[in-house]
């Protein structure tokens, strides 16, 4: 695998940001050096508070993490990550896709389940997860749930993941390649914390909408 230095600002590709993905998502459950995994939170918080209050406080503890550059500065082992992005933006989404496996472990589902692990990625993109889901061919009803993508074949969620990629990409930009120095704001830390806290709370929604157990609903595939 190819070897870049976090820090150094890197152009990327789908295929690019997908590997970052799935790095990602490995290191949320196997673990950085000096941080919990996400199976570690999701025990930590529902021991101390139980799975629907655990949650809620593990949100808010992730939210504080988000803002505070020292925190994401002090992140260890991001220097193997797979591709050139500023450090911040790669603590960030360490954080963020770790609280969103956490809070799918507290609600019972297997983080190791591939389709899983796609529900995970699609969390990261907040709002737009039904817009993903339909533009990789599935229509969804009017709640998104992983209920319904058990009743999706492997080869379309290969297609969501792609999508994902894609939506993560260009989320600031319109091309399918976007320079990543422009999703933090370049202002100031104290901006740059507000805005990662920002987005992560619409994600931390949107995993907790996800990982609901909610009585399936009819999902028809389109070619």
């Amino acid at each position: 695998m190819e070897k870049f230095n976090v820090g150094k600002v890197n152009k990327l590709t789908v295929e690019k940001m997908n590997e970052l993905l799935d790095w990602t998502y490995e290191k949320s459950l196997n673990g950085l050096p000096t941080m919990d995994t996400a199976y570690e939170l999701a025990e930590e918080y529902t021991r101390k508070y139980g799975v629907e209050k655990g949650i809620d406080r593990l949100i808010t503890t992730q939210l504080a993490a988000c803002g505070t550059s020292g925190f994401l500065a002090g992140v260890s082992g991001l220097i193997l990550m797979p591709v050139t992005i500023p450090a911040n933006v790669g603590s960030v989404l360490y954080i963020q896709m770790r609280m969103i496996a956490a809070i799918a472990v507290m609600r019972g589902y297997d983080l190791k389940d591939n389709q899983i692990q796609t529900f995970v990625y699609i969390a990261l993109t907040g709002k737009a997860a039904g817009e993903v889901m339909r533009k990789a061919g599935v229509e969804v009803g009017k709640k998104l749930t992983v209920n319904m993508i058990k009743k999706i074949p492997s080869a379309t969620v290969q297609k969501i993941n792609r999508k994902v990629g894609f939506r993560l990409l260009t989320k600031f930009g319109n091309t399918g390649v976007v320079n990543l120095g422009k999703m933090v704001p370049l202002v100031g830390g104290v901006i740059g914390g507000a805005y990662d806290a920002t987005t992560t709370k619409v994600i931390a929604k949107a995993a907790k909408e996800l990982f609901e157990e909610l009585t399936p609903e009819v999902v028809t595939i389109t070619e």
